[in-house]
């Protein structure tokens, strides 16, 4: 007998099942061949699910083991692109090959573990109330482990900071585990989107309630990375620091 978050995994519209999985899970890569293929078969555990890799050519081989594996599995697909590009610009990528392939649930999800692939059936699930659900670390049952004094300061003060100048009614504006209905996507002009490290996270949370958007919280605990080195930078918070301004009078 399968429990209701399993019913949930499987795909359907209106409560009617439909065939074939209808969430695209979007997973932005850069050197990350030693956790990839390890986290994509986690991620098809669940038939709802369907992966999109946007790759910025690793030079570790992490696309072509993606494709590798594609070649096997049709729920995995592959975004090659020519170089580092940065976060923002893969996930716009990703969100327009997910639209046009039908997905009606997006997933943003990063490659290195943090984001527990566990968490999937409640992030789906949140949708049938939600517009866009995010995996919170700072909601009731929520958290992070691993993290040393300066990078919890460094989180909080953040979401505080992108809260307090952009009125955002959440707790984590700054994750980057979450799920989008496809017509939250289709409101949103992603051609307008300017931030391109994490402070994309925040603006996408931001334009979602520009356009109306339900948005709740799913609580999800958050360790480091297993292996391999974190993608932050101080480039990546100065943007995020001035964007917030700039979203905020309008400049972006």
């Amino acid at each position: 007998m399968t429990t209701p978050a399993q019913q949930d995994m499987y795909p359907r519209i209106g409560g009617v099942p439909v065939n074939g999985p209808d969430c695209t899970v979007i997973v932005p890569t850069y050197n990350e061949a030693d956790n990839i293929g390890q986290l994509i078969p986690q991620i098809l555990a669940f038939p709802r699910c369907r992966v999109l890799v946007v790759d910025d050519g690793s030079p570790d081989g992490t696309g072509t083991l993606v494709e590798r594996m594609s070649r096997e599995e049709p729920r995995i697909g592959l975004l090659a692109r020519p170089g580092k590009l940065g976060l923002g610009t893969a996930y716009i990528a990703g969100f327009r090959r997910a639209l046009a392939e039908g997905a009606q649930l997006i997933v943003e999800m990063d490659a290195d573990f943090s984001h527990d692939p566990r968490y999937l059936p409640a992030l789906i699930a949140a949708t049938s109330t939600y517009d866009l659900v995010l995996g919170s670390r700072y909601v009731r049952g929520g958290g992070t482990t691993d993290w040393g004094f300066s990078r919890k300061l460094i989180s909080r003060g953040g979401n505080l900071y992108a809260g307090m100048i952009l009125g955002l009614p959440v707790a984590d504006s700054t994750g980057g585990f979450r799920c989008y209905r496809r017509s939250l996507l289709e409101t949103i002009n992603l051609g307008a989107v300017r931030s391109n490290g994490y402070a994309f996270q925040v603006e996408m949370v931001y334009r979602a309630r520009a356009a109306g958007a339900r948005i709740g919280e799913v609580p999800i605990i958050f360790p480091d990375r297993r292996v391999g080195k974190s993608k932050m930078s101080r480039r990546i918070v100065l943007e995020a620091l001035v964007n917030v301004w700039r979203l905020r009078f309008g400049l972006i």
